[in-house]
């Protein structure tokens, strides 16, 4: 099979150039039809290494929503590292998979009765809150766990801000972590997010000011805790160059460590920076289409079956089987609903209906975020 790829500089530093290059040689062997996603099993391990490395007393765990499939998780699992969970759903994956309940904690402030009901079954013990009502579930399903409060962090320069949903200001914060010891649970920590995607180191700062506020004001309540969660937010490249983990960790560990107990427990959470510049989404082009004043380019996933941060602003790169030259396309996918377009006014090479395109960076928040809509299947996800 004749491979046509044009990979240049601007390739090889959003996705490594080993990735790629083990994404082209399963295309010359593999009969598969597209899309599916193929993961870099090197380069899931080599993310595991790093993440929390300059971070001292870490623990990680890896958030499952951003990839949740089972041969991914186990992978993660071999190489040691903990979950964090939201649903049944998930905790059903780790539990065909052999993860200990030591290794799962949950960070979700706003649990299913299902969920809460499972995940007490299985011996969970460790759950984010940030409401009475959660504290009164809590002590109903799940009495005497250990908790720890989600505390209200800014997300500026985070490209999915996560700030509105969920979170409190210190003096909700405060009077929550006193209320829950008074109905029988277990204050331990405290959490925060600064966003996914977060492209601004100094989010933690000020996030770990706030933390440091409510630490003390807890200690002078009489709650000792022991648990500081920094969530996740590690970016990773899609179109340019982000702040890197070393970075970021060094920054966060200097931080810490001033500010905060020595003998601090320190969880994290991160799960696009575990997979997603390990994965290269591969699609075929099924369509092209002058449109008003605009040209069209349609391939086989597209928002509803794998792209669907597209819409919230993430921007990918692509590499396009296909001639030099270039054209400004509408980029779009396969489904009948005009919702579903991907990219707009980006410059590709004009490929010919068969061609592949293969998207990097897609290994975090695609096949997780994918649905059937339209009679279009999910697509798979394979390990390279």
């Amino acid at each position: 099979m004749a491979i046509r790829f044009r990979i240049d500089k601007s390739h090889t530093d959003i996705t490594a150039k080993s990735t790629i290059k083990k994404a082209i040689a399963f295309l010359k062997t593999a009969e598969v039809d597209p899309p599916y996603l193929l993961m870099d099993t090197a380069k899931v391990k080599q993310k595991v290494r790093s993440i929390g490395r300059k971070i001292g007393n870490s623990k990680v765990f890896y958030a499952v929503k951003a990839n949740p499939d089972s041969e991914v998780l186990r992978l993660i699992h071999n190489l040691g590292l903990g979950f964090e969970i939201a649903s049944e759903g998930e905790l059903a994956i780790l539990e065909s998979i052999g993860v200990p309940k030591e290794h799962i904690i949950t960070s979700n402030p706003m649990k299913s009765f299902r969920f809460l009901r499972a995940a007490t079954e299985y011996g969970v013990d460790y759950f984010a809150f940030d409401s009475k009502d959660e504290v009164l579930k809590l002590r109903d399903y799940a009495p005497g766990c250990r908790v720890y409060v989600r505390l209200s962090v800014p997300n500026e320069g985070s490209e999915w801000p996560l700030s509105k949903k969920f979170g409190v200001e210190l003096d909700e914060a405060e009077e929550l972590l006193i209320y829950a010891k008074k109905k029988g649970l277990k204050p331990v920590g405290l959490t925060f997010h600064v966003g996914s995607q977060c492209t601004n180191p100094y989010n933690w700062n000020s996030a770990l000011d706030k933390a440091k506020m409510l630490w003390d004001r807890a200690r002078k309540a009489g709650i000792r805790l022991s648990i500081l969660n920094i969530g996740g937010g590690y970016p990773i490249n899609y179109t340019k160059n982000v702040v890197d983990i070393a970075t970021i960790e060094n920054n966060v560990n200097s931080l810490i460590y001033k500010k905060f107990p020595d003998n601090i427990q320190v969880y994290l959470e991160p799960g696009r920076a575990v997979v997603g510049d390990a994965g290269i989404f591969v699609s075929r082009v099924i369509g092209r289409a002058w449109r008003g004043d605009a040209h069209w380019l349609y391939i086989d996933v597209g928002v509803f079956n794998g792209l669907m941060e597209s819409v919230g602003g993430i921007k990918y790169s692509y590499i396009v089987e296909g001639s030099k030259e270039t054209k400004e396309w509408t980029l779009a996918g396969p489904s009948c609903d005009s919702f579903d377009v991907i990219d707009k006014r980006i410059e590709l090479p004009e490929p010919e209906i068969g061609s592949r395109v293969l998207i990097l960076s897609g290994g975090a928040y695609t096949i997780s975020y994918a649905s059937e809509f339209n009679g279009f299947s999910i697509p798979r996800t394979i390990l390279i």
